[in-house]
Formats: structure tokens, C-alpha cells, sequence
């Protein structure tokens, strides 16, 4: 773990970095659709040192697995230290389609927002995690 002597930003170790990651609410998935860079809002879960969300058939699914380079981004903000935290994972996606893995899958606490079927498990495996901790300016 460094701090910049000059901001205060905190580089955070892997260990956080999947503490952390493992603990957000919300993240956000980044990959190229065709021309087109796109982002979309997931909930995720941390297995072992992969990262899996759970999508339905569209644009999530296809650019998750068309594209398979993906960044997932997740970040917070604490009031009561004024501290916030962001965590960039790079990695592969790749839609599970076997059945044990995927038994194994519905057993995480991995819920989705909508009421809507969520029927496809995708795993990212990491192939670079970093993340910064620093003091927010609100």
C-alpha cells in the first residue's frame, strides 16, 4: 500500500481491492459493443478471485460476451470518514454454461434488482485489479 505524499491517495493492495469489490453494491460493467463503448449498472459477486453477475438475453449478455475484454468498475463514499474508494478489475467474460458451475453459482448471494428473470451467469476472470482510496471532496 502506498500514499502520494502530495493528494493522500492510497494505492490499494489486491487483498483490498477484492474486499472491497466483494463488498459493493453496485458496479458497473464496460465493454466495446461494436463501435461503441457501453456501460452498464450490475449487482456482483466475488467467487474466490473471479467476479460473476447474473443477466437476462440483450445488449449486457452480448457485449459481455462478444466482446469478452471487459472492465468492471465499482466505487463508494463513506460520510462518516469522509473516505471514498473505487476498484478497476480488467479481465475476460465468458457466459458459464456448464451445469455444475452453475448450480454452484445459484448458491452465492447474488440477487437481482428486477423481478425479471436473470437466467445467464457471466464470470470475469481477472487479468489486472487495482484500486485508489482518497478523501472526497463532499
Amino acid at each position: 500500500m502506498f500514499t502520494h505524499p502530495k493528494t493522500g491517495m492510497t494505492v490499494l493492495s489486491e487483498g483490498e481491492c477484492w474486499e472491497l469489490l466483494g463488498g459493493a453494491h453496485v458496479a458497473r460493467l464496460a465493454a466495446v459493443v461494436g463501435d461503441e463503448l457501453e456501460v452498464f449498472p450490475i449487482n456482483v459477486v466475488v467467487d474466490g478471485h473471479t467476479v460473476v453477475f447474473r443477466t437476462a438475453e440483450g445488449t449486457k449478455l452480448a457485449a459481455a460476451t462478444m466482446a469478452r475484454q471487459v472492465v468492471i468498475e465499482a466505487d463508494d463514499h463513506d460520510r462518516g470518514t469522509g473516505l471514498a474508494w473505487s476498484v478497476v478489475l480488467k479481465g475476460v467474460a465468458e457466459r458459464v454454461d456448464d451445469f455444475n458451475r452453475i448450480y454452484q453459482l445459484e448458491e452465492l448471494a447474488l440477487v437481482p434488482w428486477d423481478e425479471r428473470p436473470k437466467q445467464w451467469f457471466v464470470q470475469v476472470t481477472p487479468r489486472q485489479i487495482s484500486g485508489r482510496r482518497f478523501a472526497a471532496a463532499v
